[in-house]
């Protein structure tokens, strides 16, 4: 019996705010060595079937300094009934951070991961 896997992320993970310096008026100002992960929950399984946002059950981002690399994980527990998420990735060094997001149902069952995206932390 095949099991219905849950898709993916509609096209990987937004990445918002980070290191730099300076703000101006009007805007929120970010801090430094910070990247703040946006993402939509996913609204289908990869076999086409509805998935309802209260079958989700955690989110886990992945991630490091080299793309095939990510040894560093956050777990987001308690995602059941949300739509849009965020979180925010602080104290990360100068350099490029990579990242991934995978959701898991309340089955037990998890997305393979998003695609990779990047995020530039200047000093």
């Amino acid at each position: 019996m095949s099991k219905a896997w849950i898709a993916a992320f509609i096209l990987g993970v937004l990445l918002s705010g980070c290191g730099g310096s300076g703000s101006s008026s009007g805007q929120a100002s970010t801090q430094e060595g910070t990247a703040v992960l946006s993402w939509s929950a996913p609204k289908k399984r990869v076999n086409g079937e509805d998935l309802s946002r209260y079958e989700l059950e955690k989110y886990t981002i992945r991630y490091g300094t080299e793309p095939d690399n990510l040894n560093q994980v956050v777990v987001i527990d308690n995602v059941g009934g949300l739509i849009e998420l965020s979180h925010e990735v602080t104290d990360l060094s100068t350099g490029t951070w990579y990242f991934t997001i995978q959701v898991q149902d309340a089955n037990g069952l998890t997305s393979e991961p998003s695609d990779v995206v990047s995020k530039t932390i200047s000093s």
